[in-house]
């Protein structure tokens, strides 16, 4: 990414988006994450199995973790960590999740953390994702 004011970028090697945006854009001194899952670049899904039947196992944990690791990659394309996370909205299909979320999370943030806020949601953009989170960072162009 480059330093000029209000870049955006999408990231090679992470999912390609679902629509005509990008996974981060530069505004001043901060960065915009787009809303992101646990969608690999293959467009298959951390934390989704199927069987041979088409029955699925799907894991909040396993896809909470991914979400955030997609997050920090994207903030590191752009110059950012988690670290420089100032706000995370994330969006669960089912609140039932809250905790293996809320235990995930955990490990990646305490209350010196960003600032969050969860909701639910009825569906997201396939069946097989439970959560997806945008994100605000405050990363100074200076250090970029």
């Amino acid at each position: 990414m480059t330093r000029d004011r209000g870049r955006a970028l999408r990231v090679e090697g992470k999912a390609t988006p679902r629509g005509r945006f990008p996974h981060v854009r530069r505004a001043g001194d901060f960065l915009y994450v787009s809303g992101t899952s646990s969608r690999r670049p293959d467009n298959t899904f951390v934390g989704a199995e199927a069987d041979e039947l088409g029955v699925t196992d799907l894991d909040i944990r396993a896809q909470t973790r991914a979400v955030i690791e997609n997050v920090g990659d994207i903030l590191k394309a752009a110059g950012g960590s988690l670290a420089d996370l100032v706000q995370i909205t994330a969006y669960l299909v089912n609140m039932n999740d809250y905790k293996g979320y809320n235990e995930v999370y955990a490990e990646f943030f305490d209350e010196e953390g960003p600032t969050r806020t969860t909701v639910a949601v009825h569906q997201l953009p396939h069946p097989h994702l439970l959560i997806e989170m945008q994100a605000v960072a405050y990363h100074p162009l200076e250090r970029s």
